[in-house]
């Protein structure tokens, strides 16, 4: 297998299974968010802050694999 090739593969393994559970994270997040507001819904405010201050700490992982995977093909 060729450098480059390499490189793209392990890019496109480092985005893929680094965006896998911010994705399937974000995803329970908002199921349980939903379910909370619906059963109080005078709660919504601190619910819905706590649910953006979680869904940004889980999108950090994902912009962590995003930056692995460009310093992969551009730097490496």
């Amino acid at each position: 297998m060729e450098i480059e090739a390499a490189k793209f593969l392990a890019a496109g393994l480092a985005i893929g299974l680094g965006a896998i559970g911010p994705g399937i994270g974000i995803g329970i997040l908002g199921w349980g968010a939903t379910q909370a507001v619906a059963r109080n819904p005078e709660a919504r405010g601190p619910i819905f802050t706590n649910l953006l201050f979680a869904v940004a700490l889980a999108e950090a992982c994902a912009i962590y694999a995003l930056v692995v995977a460009i310093v992969l093909i551009f730097v490496a």
